[in-house]
């Protein structure tokens, strides 16, 4: 059903952008249904109940929407996706509508995996150059990984930079036995 989840990501980014939405404003209210559906099994056993008519789930969505200060666009999808029954596979539009806003946008989402705890000015001058190498914006998301030994390894998409002590030894290691 990645296909589901494709084509609603890319026609709500497509709104996003026709009418200047806030995209984080809009993915963070999408989240914020999200989180909702998740805490409660019978807001969730409502909006998927086809014996529960369509305007009671939307007179719910408006309320929800109303208190948490959600954006009208985010209710229309909403609706649309409990009209269509397809509320289920909200956690998935968002993550691909994410990925969809961040590609239009020229975001890359970067993990970077070191072996020890970076500081601050070394985030930063790490993501400058990760921003370099790939003429994008880039978001980084920092882990640890003491097995690197140093250095630091990179993965943007599917393109792996390999800047680790280990990385570099299991190099050699090849070359010597070929």
């Amino acid at each position: 059903m990645a296909s589901v989840a494709n084509t609603y990501a890319r026609a709500f980014a497509d709104v996003v952008l026709s009418v200047h939405l806030d995209a984080n404003r809009a993915v963070g209210g999408l989240r914020r249904i999200e989180g909702l559906l998740a805490e409660s099994s019978d807001l969730r056993r409502v909006w998927e109940n086809p014996a529960v008519p369509a305007e009671q789930k939307r007179k719910l969505l408006d309320a929800i929407v109303h208190r948490e200060g959600i954006e009208h666009h985010v209710r229309n999808l909403i609706a649309v996706l409990i009209d269509h029954r397809r509320i289920q596979f909200l956690g998935r539009i968002v993550e691909q509508l994410k990925k969809e806003l961040d590609a239009r946008m020229g975001f890359a989402e970067a993990q970077v995996t070191s072996a020890r705890e970076l500081g601050d000015p070394e985030k930063r001058a790490l993501e400058s150059q990760i921003e370099k190498v790939t003429g994008k914006k880039v978001r980084a998301q920092f882990g640890l990984d003491a097995a690197l030994l140093g250095g630091a390894v990179v993965r943007v998409g599917s393109t792996i930079y390999d800047g680790s002590v280990k990385g570099q030894l299991e190099k050699i290691k090849e070359a010597i036995s070929s």
